[in-house]
């Protein structure tokens, strides 16, 4: 890991709580997927690893993608990172969330939003998405709602060839789980 890297990461572990669905854990999850769909990919990791490190920076509000972009570009713009590389990274992490819609241009960009989604799907997704609940107080019928509107739908929207692979084993075991849940709410 570069010098520049390191230093963003202790910048960004002061900024996020360490637990929690959106927090450090999180982000150095989808550092490690990214470290290596980028190398697979052959992606311009002077771009990836930075906007994976500021992805999640902001979470307040709708849009956080939109706001973690530009608070990225401020960190950035005090580590004295050229502003040409500030704009693809701003446009990478803008890129990324599932909640904004917006379509990933760039390899980098597609790289983080299909890593992002597969730290929701699998058994990292279940677990995520019962600590959401459980952050936000969402009764139990919410949470399994949650698989259907959003975790169930995630695999047709990864970009990558490389993730999509990634994406099966983790969209099969959503199936088993929710099917074992519902059969264990539905037994008496």
């Amino acid at each position: 890991m570069s010098a520049g890297i390191e230093k963003l990461e202790r910048i960004v572990s002061a900024l996020i709580p360490p637990h929690g669905t959106h927090g450090l854990e999180h982000t150095m999850r989808v550092y490690r997927t990214c470290m290596a769909l980028g190398k697979a990919l052959g992606a311009d990791m002077s771009i990836l690893l930075p906007a994976v490190l500021l992805h999640d920076v902001v979470r307040d509000g709708e849009d956080h993608a939109s706001a973690s972009s530009v608070k990225a570009g401020e960190i950035l713009r005090d580590l004295d990172y050229p502003e040409k590389a500030i704009k693809e990274i701003s446009k990478t992490i803008g890129a990324h969330s599932f909640s904004a819609g917006r379509i990933p241009e760039s390899l980098e960009a597609k790289i983080l939003s299909d890593a992002d989604k597969l730290d929701a799907m699998g058994a990292l997704g279940v677990y995520r998405a019962a600590m959401y609940s459980a952050e936000h107080g969402r009764p139990l019928e919410d949470y399994i709602a949650h698989f259907s509107k959003k975790l169930l739908t995630l695999r047709d929207m990864i970009f990558t060839d490389e993730a999509r692979r990634l994406a099966e084993s983790r969209h099969r075991f959503l199936l088993e789980f929710l099917e074992q849940i519902e059969g264990e709410l539905n037994f008496g």
